[in-house]
């Protein structure tokens, strides 16, 4: 008796679940029965005569559900079994048939949902099914130790006081992009949550703040239109994203040659795609005063970058060959750009200044005109990979009536020796970087100072730059030009990059 009635009361919920979905498209009766069949619900002979059927009913279904499980030995056992028996057998069908009610209404409401959701190198990704819309959230963090310096020294105070030992949550970033309305128009987002800063400091430079945004319109691979904010493609180790570098942090070149973030607009585009003469170029306009700023004068920031693909693959914006590229790719590049206005650097965080010029909140609106000029290679192969850039920048202080001139190198390369040595683990790559900076000295610019960075560095990928850490050592020297003195530090640093 008990059989029977949990039998009656399971039957009628899968009868109305079978209502339910008979509104379904024929795709979604066909996954009820290959769960049915699957649970052994239904026979293999069941299954071929359902799914003839035009449109599967509940009839038919409950039928085959029926026959399938209560069989006159079933019946029997009722009768001549123990209490228990009856009981184990009805709730076994119970389980089986919500199972299989489960599962239907879940791949049912899969398949008609108008949104995708899935996760990959982009994060978390949802996506209509027409391809027309789509957003990825990433996040991202860095957590960083450092022993004797966060950043680099760059005067001698810095080599005479090397007693700094830091941990440091270096860059905590969510990234918001996608494309909206067809897949050519492409939006990109962000947030950098908490900037470290140095206690001095105000808590104003360590809040949560926009650094990228910007729209793309890619219809067309020959000639593409960016405009927002974000680092102007001017050379590769600054376009690189910090989270896809070869050692912990970018070269002592960096600081002084980047242009960063701006605000502006960009034509680009890929021309003669796949052969000896492929290329891409460059050319935007931008505000000058870095990111999130106005532009304080009717001058703005110009610049070019024209890079050749010598072999006719482009090479991606990102250091190391964790991904093994089978084929020989490289590219070379020269780029420039020009400026007048109160900055003489910049950074994420703005307009800035170099060391021994004067700051953009006292210097005059135009004071400063800039020149500069970047010659760039890049070459991956199977586990190979090898950058250098050499820079040139000119700054005409024009109140001041001066002209100093800059230099900037650097060249690293990277291994993954597993490929020459087997024993050698797979996920670990060797480096080593080389760069020189000639800049003028704080106290008196028309005297040249020099400082080069030796490094060696380790990476081990848990998950390509996804999961990865770093671990480099470093030999700063400074040669100051007006003390005709040399000063030197070594310094070590290791990091988790990690982005979910």
């Amino acid at each position: 008796m008990i059989l029977r009635l949990k039998t009656t009361s399971f039957l009628w919920l899968l009868s109305v679940s079978v209502l339910c979905l008979s509104q379904a498209a024929s795709a979604t009766d066909k996954a009820l029965l290959d769960i049915l069949l699957s649970n052994g619900l239904i026979s293999q002979a069941q299954y071929e005569q359902l799914a003839e059927t035009e449109v599967l009913t509940t009839e038919a279904v409950l039928a085959g559900v029926a026959s399938q499980q209560i069989e006159p030995s079933a019946i029997e056992s009722s009768t001549s079994g123990s209490q228990d028996s009856e009981l184990a057998g009805a709730t076994a069908l119970d389980r089986s048939v919500q199972d299989a009610i489960d599962s239907a209404v879940a791949s049912a409401m899969v398949a008609d949902s108008p949104v995708k959701a899935s996760y990959g190198s982009k994060g978390f990704r949802l996506e209509t099914r027409d391809g027309n819309w789509q957003t990825n959230l990433q996040w991202r963090a860095q957590f960083r130790y450092s022993n004797p310096y966060g950043s680099d020294p760059r005067q001698i105070a810095n080599y005479e006081d090397a007693s700094g030992s830091s941990f440091e949550q270096r860059r905590l970033r969510m990234k918001i992009g996608g494309h909206g309305f067809q897949p050519w128009i492409k939006y990109y987002f962000e947030l950098d949550l908490q900037p470290a800063r140095d206690v001095d400091a105000d808590a104003v430079s360590s809040s949560a703040r926009v650094i990228d945004w910007r729209v793309d319109l890619t219809k067309w691979d020959w000639a593409s239109v960016r405009l927002g904010q974000w680092k102007v493609d001017l050379n590769r180790e600054r376009s690189d994203s910090s989270g896809r570098q070869q050692f912990v942090e970018r070269s002592i070149v960096n600081r002084i040659f980047t242009v960063d973030r701006q605000v502006g607009v960009q034509l680009r585009g890929r021309l003669f795609d796949g052969t000896l003469a492929d290329m891409r170029y460059y050319a935007g306009v931008f505000n000058g005063e870095g990111r999130g700023t106005k532009n304080s004068s009717t001058d703005h920031l110009y610049m070019g970058r024209l890079q050749w693909n010598f072999l006719g693959r482009d090479l991606a914006w990102r250091q190391t060959d964790v991904e093994y590229t089978e084929l020989p790719t490289g590219s070379l590049a020269v780029a420039g750009f020009t400026n007048t206005g109160p900055c003489t650097r910049w950074s994420s965080s703005g307009c800035g200044n170099l060391d021994g010029f004067a700051k953009p909140i006292v210097a005059e609106e135009d004071q400063f005109k800039i020149e500069q000029a970047v010659q760039e290679f890049a070459f991956k192969y199977r586990g190979l990979s090898i950058q250098q850039e050499w820079h040139r920048k000119f700054v005409n202080d024009r109140v001041a009536g001066t002209d100093s001139d800059l230099t900037g190198f650097y060249l690293q390369t990277g291994y993954f020796f597993h490929n020459l040595i087997e024993a050698f683990p797979a996920p670990l790559e060797l480096a080593a970087r080389y760069a020189y900076v000639s800049e003028p000295n704080k106290a008196m610019r028309s005297i040249y100072n020099e400082r080069e960075e030796f490094s060696l560095g380790a990476n081990w990928f848990f998950s390509g730059h996804s999961n990865k850490i770093t671990v480099d050592f470093s030999h700063l020297t400074l040669d100051d030009g007006l003390l005709e003195t040399t000063h030197s530090e070594n310094r070590f640093r290791v990091q988790w990059d990690v982005s979910f």
